[in-house]
């Protein structure tokens, strides 16, 4: 299967040198290239792609909003690309529906891993990095809900909410599998459970969804201690 891939930078060579390296892959063509987010827009609207890769900086429509307009109106995954290393920007892209975070500097080989990780339907950060730029971005700040209390929490089992509880703390699903004493397919099983019936596109939105509704505090506990929430030993379903 090929993976349809839009590049969209405002400077022509980057955007030329990050579209040949990709379209030389036997596994990813370049569909499209944009000089700026309405641009990208567009063609993500004409062409559904299966990965955009954004510059954040760009004229008319920024890499951020097009992210956010991409992610709502179709299931085209986005990578971020920018020259700026701030954990402020990476948390606005991620906050925007981004599933990845690329520096302009990036080896050949890691924008292919990127965007192959990214089509399959993966995070490129890993958990525990999203987790400490939401803990930034959100400690502090007024919750909606009690902790813990958000009313969509009701459409888990006991099972799914520890998931989502180890998830957000950072957790590899074979560190969870192993915390809960289960199979990793039983941890994938439920981790897709949890994004589906949430209406989450990928790992790191779970954890930014289970911050910002206080499903998980700042400063959460550390490993072996217990879960805010989590059903007495021996239930919380499969």
């Amino acid at each position: 299967m090929t993976i349809r891939v839009v590049v969209a930078d405002d400077q022509e060579l980057v955007r030329s040198g990050f579209a040949m390296i990709l379209d030389a892959q036997p596994d990813i063509e370049v569909v499209a290239e944009a000089g700026d987010g309405a641009e990208a827009v567009e063609a993500v609207r004409r062409l559904a792609p299966d990965v955009a890769l954004l510059d954040i900086r760009m004229p008319r429509t920024d890499g951020i909003e097009a992210c956010r307009v991409i992610s709502a109106e179709s299931g085209c995954r986005t990578v971020m690309l920018t020259t700026f290393d701030t954990d402020a920007y990476v948390y606005e892209a991620l906050h925007a529906g981004a599933s990845g975070f690329l520096l302009k500097d990036v080896r050949r080989d890691d924008l292919v891993h990127a965007v192959r990780v990214v089509a399959a339907g993966d995070s490129l950060l890993a958990p525990s990095v999203a987790r400490r730029l939401v803990e930034q971005y959100t400690a502090g700040g007024p919750r909606r809900t009690a902790p813990g209390q958000d009313p969509r929490l009701d459409v888990l089992t006991g099972r799914e909410r520890e998931t989502l509880l180890l998830l957000a703390r950072g957790l590899s699903n074979a560190e969870i599998a192993a915390e809960l004493v289960v199979s990793d397919h039983t941890v994938k099983t439920h981790v897709g459970n949890v994004l589906a019936k949430l209406g989450l596109r990928d790992r790191i939105q779970a954890v930014i969804w289970a911050y910002e509704t206080g499903l998980v505090a700042a400063g959460s506990p550390p490993l072996g201690s217990p879960l805010p929430g989590s059903p007495p030993p021996g239930g919380g379903g499969p």
